[in-house]
C-alpha cells in the first residue's frame, strides 16, 4: 500500500470515529451553510428535513389553494410596516413573535416562497429575507422562481396546514445591512464620486428621472448623487427567477455600480423593490458593506431640506398631479 494512500484512509477512519463520537453525546456538526437561490429541484429534496422551514408568503387565500407540504403561512404584509410607512420595519417585539411563530430558530434554513410571478413579486421575497438576516438568522434561501417554478416543475402541492412547534428564537440585530435615514444624509453617504459610498435606486428610469411617482412620496426625483439600477436587471425576461451569478456579474459590469465603493445602499419608494438590488450585489455577489435603506424615499421626500436631484419644477409637478387625478 502507498504511504500517501495509507495515510490518507487513516485520518477517514479517524475522522469517521471522531463524527460519530460527537453525535453520540449530542454534539451537532455544522451544517452546510444554505445558498441564497435554490430550484424547485433542490427544494423538493430538503423540504422534509426538520431544519428546513419553507415560509410562503402569499396571501392566505393563496395559501389555502395549494402549497408546499409542510410550509407555513406569512403573508407579506406581516413584515411590512403600516401603511403611511410601509418600508419601516415592525417592532423588533413583533418580527421575533411571528419568527417563533414559525417555527425557526438561529439552526433552521429558512427558505422564503412567494408567487414568484416577476421582478415585482419576488422582491417581496428579498425584503423578508433581508428582514430575517437583520434579525440574526444566516440559513437563509428563496426559491427562486417562486410558486410559478414549483408548479412548472410539476412538483405536488398540500392543502394541509403545517403544525408546527413554536422556537425559543432570540433576536440579534445586524445593523450593518440597515442604513438609516441620518446614515443617507451623513456627508459620506450622500456626496456621489468620492469612491467611499454609492446609493442605488432599485426603482424604472422614469422614476429614477423624476418623471414619475407613487402617491406616497411626497415630490418626484430621487437621492442626491444616486445612480439607477433597475430591480427588473436581475431577473430573467418575463419572469420572477433572479438571474445567475454569472449574468449577475455581467450586468454589474456593464452598469453604474461597476466602480468599486466602500459602502453601498440601496432605496426605492418603500424599500420593496431596494430588496432585489440589495439581495443581488449582497447575497448573490458576495459584495461587502451593501446595506437597504427600508424607509426610503417615502420618508426620504417628505422633508425638503433632505437634497435630492431631478425634482420637477412647480409647474410639471402641477401636471403630474392633474394628470394622475384626471388620467
Amino acid at each position: 500500500m502507498r504511504p500517501a494512500y495509507f495515510i490518507g484512509a487513516v485520518m477517514n477512519a479517524l475522522w469517521t470515529h471522531f463524527c460519530a463520537g460527537l453525535l453520540a453525546v449530542g454534539v451537532m456538526l455544522p451544517a452546510a451553510a444554505a445558498q441564497p437561490l435554490i430550484s424547485p429541484a433542490e427544494l423538493a429534496v430538503l423540504q422534509e428535513q426538520p431544519e428546513v422551514r419553507v415560509i410562503d408568503i402569499r396571501s392566505p387565500r393563496d395559501y389555502e389553494g395549494g402549497h408546499i407540504a409542510g410550509s407555513v403561512s406569512a403573508p407579506y404584509a406581516e413584515w411590512r410596516g403600516p401603511a403611511r410607512d410601509p418600508g419601516t420595519l415592525p417592532p423588533q417585539d413583533a418580527l421575533v413573535g411571528l419568527v417563533r411563530r414559525l417555527g425557526v430558530d438561529a439552526g433552521t434554513q429558512a427558505v422564503i416562497v412567494s408567487w414568484g410571478t416577476d421582478g415585482l413579486d419576488t422582491a417581496g421575497a428579498a425584503r423578508v429575507y433581508w428582514t430575517l438576516k437583520y434579525l440574526g438568522l444566516t440559513q437563509l434561501s428563496i426559491l427562486n422562481g417562486g410558486m410559478v417554478a414549483w408548479k412548472a416543475a410539476d412538483l405536488p402541492l398540500s392543502l394541509e396546514p403545517a403544525r408546527i412547534e413554536p422556537s425559543a428564537f432570540i433576536a440579534r440585530p445586524d445593523t450593518s445591512i440597515v442604513a438609516t435615514t441620518e446614515q443617507v444624509l451623513s456627508g459620506v453617504l450622500a456626496s456621489p464620486g468620492n469612491g467611499q459610498a454609492r446609493l442605488v435606486d432599485a426603482r424604472p428610469p422614469a422614476f429614477y428621472r423624476g418623471a414619475a411617482k407613487v402617491p406616497d412620496v411626497a415630490v418626484a426625483g430621487t437621492i442626491a448623487g444616486a445612480v439607477d439600477v433597475p430591480y427588473t436587471k436581475w431577473f430573467k425576461p418575463g419572469t420572477g427567477a433572479f438571474v445567475s451569478v454569472e449574468q449577475a456579474r455581467t450586468i454589474v459590469a456593464a452598469g453604474p455600480a461597476a466602480t468599486a465603493a466602500e459602502e453601498t445602499v440601496t432605496f426605492c419608494n418603500t424599500g420593496h423593490l431596494a430588496a432585489a438590488d440589495w439581495f443581488a450585489l449582497s447575497e448573490l455577489l458576495g459584495q461587502k458593506n451593501v446595506r437597504l435603506y427600508p424607509e426610503s424615499l417615502v420618508e426620504w421626500a417628505r422633508d425638503p431640506a433632505l437634497p435630492m436631484q431631478d425634482v420637477p419644477s412647480r409647474g410639471q409637478q402641477i401636471l403630474h398631479k392633474l394628470k394622475a387625478v384626471f388620467g
